[in-house]
């Protein structure tokens, strides 16, 4: 708009100048002319720029309100925009604390699935796999290996060692059986054992006959505490298909 009105303002000054170009005395024609003549040369020109300008300046706000009504139109839309804006953040932020809650609820989850099934320990095994025989007598306590397993819940019996270890800080109870036969100078005899210490022992001497003495103990394990049966020094533990030598263990609670 305003190149316009410059290029307006430009003809104005060229029509008057050209006026004044007319207006100046010539030698012939200056005393032929009068002054009304030269004046007529410029008013139409005049006049005819002012419709112009009055036309350009009508088309100017035309477009200025075409203009405005557009912008009015964008600012609406923009302000829908902001609204749309603000209701995706909410939704976000809603959808973030649902997956929060949702993390919270599946560690929960997974927290009461590990605690449950570390409270479900029991475990209980028989001497010899297979076959039958004495095993011992032997200078010094030898460990004692379980290798025909009937139940390990939790695997915290390795069949392959003879050790448990507890999963879990708790109250257990084992029990051990040994049966053996009668001899002169071998017992039958074997010691509970936590982590080293000599808990409990069952023994039994008889010359001939058949043996058998067993004993258990409540106790309280931290987790990756062991519990093991020992041979008594000297002695000697029969077990078969029957069988008879037995160590077992469960979890009474935990702690």
């Amino acid at each position: 708009m305003e190149n316009t009105v410059f290029v307006l303002l430009l003809l104005l000054v060229c029509c008057f100048s050209e006026t004044q170009v007319i207006a100046k005395p010539e030698t012939q024609k200056q005393s032929d002319e009068p002054a009304s003549g030269r004046q007529q040369t410029c008013v139409p020109d005049i006049h005819t720029v002012l419709r112009e300008m009055s036309a350009m300046l009508a088309e100017q706000r035309v477009e200025m309100r075409h203009l405005q009504r557009d912008n009015e139109v964008q600012a609406v839309k923009l302000r829908e925009l902001d609204v749309q804006k603000t209701q995706l953040n909410l939704q976000k932020t809603q959808l973030n604390l649902q997956k929060t809650q949702l993390d919270e609820m599946k560690r929960q989850c997974e927290a009461a699935l590990r605690k449950l099934t570390v409270k479900q320990v029991a475990f209980s095994a028989s001497l010899l796999a297979s076959g039958s025989g004495h095993i011992g007598p032997f200078n010094t306590q030898t460990p004692l290996v379980y290798r025909h397993v009937v139940t390990n819940i939790g695997n915290a019996y390795n069949p392959n060692t003879g050790l448990f270890i507890a999963p879990v800080r708790g109250a257990y109870y084992f029990q051990f059986y040994v049966f053996g036969h009668g001899h002169p100078s071998h017992p039958s005899a074997a010691v509970l054992v936590k982590n080293g210490q000599h808990i409990f022992t069952a023994y039994d001497h008889q010359p001939s006959i058949a043996v058998s003495s067993s004993n258990g103990a409540s106790l309280l394990l931290e987790k990756g505490d062991v519990v093991f049966i020992r041979l008594w020094r000297n002695s000697r533990i029969f077990d078969n298909v029957n069988h008879h030598s037995t160590f077992s263990g469960h979890l009474l609670f935990t702690m």
